[in-house]
């Protein structure tokens, strides 16, 4: 175990001996005594396993700070694009930091410099953690790693949330007069009104948008309509739905059998009547070759066309974002500003809040929300709705 002691500085200094191991005890300055004993109990439990962290052998270490870690991890990791600008400000915010101090203190005291200091939304503050933290988890996983913990990984839910302390602070260093607006988390509210609903199925159908001269060029015209139905239907995700297979449906039982969600969980999914007559309707244009669907028979007992059936997060990533761009074309011919395939599932889940009588945890048994405040986000009731429920 390591030794310890005061120096009349105030900081704190550790050393560490292990015979037959390190060929020297070294030692270890730290500010705080908590930080000492974090780090010195990570490298003793190195050290148990015969890892000598380079850096105690004097030899410099491939990555001794964040940065390091952030440029390691964009070269050896299919990093999806989204993350790319986020990952790029966090090596300028973080990136001169030591991986060596880097431990559950060190999150805590980030994510209060991120609320209390740069005021960041909630929503940008996730970002940065999720960011950094699938960056180290990558390190955690590397050979010999002295990285053994995520402590990003151990921060407690609503982690990103303002709390009446972080309140306080930003009100104390306001300057006098300001008024003081503590982030909150903007939740989105977007919804498909009948009138757009009814512009987008027109333009699948082959309309000429306004103000052009020819309608959408649409591969998959039958596929495209059905898939739009059954988001609205039942609120699957899109990825959940175009990986669909044969087998997952039993219209018998009027349930899609999902294998593995977002979630990482099985989900049953009912069948609403509308949702079983569009998906009859799509088998006989399958069928038939009908409604753009030549050359498509249910290949390799896939439901969809566009998914080969390949399950690596590249080939999933590229289907994702073809089918988002080809509905963003949708929409926007269809003149519905502001509107993406996501927000399907939003209009889905509130549609089943107003038209059914199911409780909250029923509802989240269908759409696979195990946070009923997330839930909450997507049950976003009309006013005129709940105007007509009064006296």
């Amino acid at each position: 175990m390591a030794t310890k002691r005061q120096r009349p500085s105030g900081s704190w200094e550790f050393i560490v001996r292990r015979k037959g191991v390190l060929p020297r005890p070294v030692s270890f300055t730290f500010e705080r005594e908590e930080e000492g004993d974090n780090y010195c109990s990570r490298l003793e439990a190195l050290l148990d396993r015969g890892i000598v962290p380079p850096e105690l052998l004097h030899e410099k270490p491939d990555l001794a700070t964040i940065g390091d870690a952030l440029r390691d991890y964009l070269v050896s990791v299919p990093v999806a694009e989204s993350d790319k600008p986020v990952l790029a400000t966090l090596m300028g915010k973080v990136g001169g930091v030591e991986l060596r101090t880097v431990n559950y203190s060190w999150a805590e005291a980030w994510v209060r410099a991120l609320k209390q200091e740069a005021q960041l939304s909630p929503s940008t503050i996730r970002h940065y953690v999720g960011s950094l933290a699938r960056c180290f988890d990558h390190l955690t996983r590397k050979p010999n790693s002295t990285f053994v913990t995520n402590p990003l990984r151990l921060l407690p839910k609503r982690y990103a949330t303002y709390n009446d302390a972080d309140a306080a602070v930003l009100r104390a260093t306001a300057p006098q007069g300001q008024v003081v607006q503590v982030p909150v988390d903007e939740w989105r509210d977007r919804r498909l009104a009948p009138h757009e609903e009814e512009a987008v199925r027109k333009i699948m159908a082959g309309e000429k948008p306004a103000g052009r001269q020819r309608a959408l060029a649409l591969r998959w015209q039958g596929a495209l309509e059905f898939l739009f139905d059954l988001a609205l239907e039942t609120g699957m995700r899109l990825r959940e739905m175009y990986t669909l297979g044969l087998d997952q449906v039993d219209e018998g039982k009027r349930t899609i059998f999902l294998e593995k969600t977002k979630n990482g969980d099985k989900r049953q999914v009912p069948l609403t009547s509308v949702a079983l007559e569009t998906m009859a309707r799509y088998r006989r244009q399958v069928a038939a070759g009908e409604r753009g669907m030549e050359g498509w028979q249910f290949e390799g007992g896939r439901l969809f066309p566009w998914w080969d059936g390949n399950d690596s997060a590249i080939v999933l990533k590229k289907t994702t974002a073809l089918l988002s761009r080809q509905y963003a074309r949708i929409f926007e011919a269809a003149g519905c500003e502001d509107f993406g395939f996501h927000d399907l599932r939003h209009e889905a889940t509130s549609r089943i809040f107003e038209r059914t009588q199911l409780s909250d945890l029923q509802i989240a048994k269908i759409t696979g929300h195990k946070d009923p405040r997330m839930l909450s986000r997507y049950a976003n009731l009309r006013g005129s709705d709940l105007a007509q429920l009064l006296w």
